[in-house]
């Protein structure tokens, strides 16, 4: 691969970490800041490219618990959302007392993507069930990306679940999947798990998202990612509530 390696690219401090608010719709407020990493050297730029890194390097768990403690430091006063990659739980860091999810002051949700198989999570289920025991949040991440398959909601009954921004780019101009994206908010609240919507970019999308029961909500519209966490324009977000019929998260 092309570029510096994913660990000398740390070494050199061209690794961080930006943060993007999740907010509450109801009540205006922050619920939480999403952990994303960022590069800057050459080939090791994009997420994507400094996971694959990391993978082709054997370096995924070390990466994974670096990036966690960078998370955790540059959000000390909120819940952090942290996203997991699979190759990480077969390492063990995830389970280890002093990994940083522990340590934080503040809920931590972890993030498991909806596309990867979901018998790669089978073999992760106990490492789940651990650091769910002590606390920690579990999110699945991009459901709706591809060929959606439900049964993460039901096999892993997550806190929270995240739709993915596939699906609310195309909100306005396609009905059925609004009756679609209804439906869902439903099915996951009947289980349990509350929902975020990814990728909102315009006010129509922001207020359709709201007219299909979506209390929480994240995207360009509402904060580009940053560092610090960048500030909110909450009279952008001033859409009609729908009613809310599950309890929140972390309360």
């Amino acid at each position: 691969m092309a570029g510096v390696p994913v660990q000398e690219a740390i070494a050199e401090g061209t690794v961080h970490v930006v943060l993007q608010p999740i907010v509450d719709l109801d009540l205006k407020q922050v619920f939480g800041q999403e952990v994303l990493v960022r590069g800057s050297s050459p080939g090791l730029r994009t997420p994507a490219e400094l996971l694959r890194s990391a993978i082709d390097h054997e370096y995924m768990g070390t990466l994974g618990r670096r990036l966690r403690a960078m998370g955790v430091a540059a959000c000390p006063d909120a819940r952090v959302f942290l996203n997991v990659h699979p190759n990480e739980f077969a390492e063990g860091f995830l389970v280890r007392p002093d990994d940083p999810i522990f340590t934080h002051d503040h809920e931590v949700y972890l993030e498991v993507t909806e596309s990867i198989p979901i018998t790669q999570f089978g073999l992760s289920q106990g490492a789940l069930e651990e650091i769910r025991s002590k606390g920690v949040h579990l999110v699945v991440d991009d459901l709706g990306s591809g060929y959606s398959n439900l049964r993460y909601i039901a096999d892993l009954a997550p806190d929270m679940v995240k739709i993915d921004r596939v699906m609310i780019e195309d909100l306005p101009t396609h009905a059925r999947l609004r009756v679609l994206l209804g439906s869902i908010v439903r099915m996951c609240e009947d289980m349990g798990a509350e929902v975020v919507a990814e990728g909102v970019e315009t006010a129509e999308q922001l207020q359709i998202v709201r007219d299909c029961g979506i209390h929480y909500a994240q995207g360009y519209y509402i904060a580009r990612p940053a560092f610090p966490a960048p500030p909110i324009q909450w009279e952008k977000l001033d859409v009609h509530p729908a009613p809310r019929t599950t309890l929140r998260s972390g309360t």
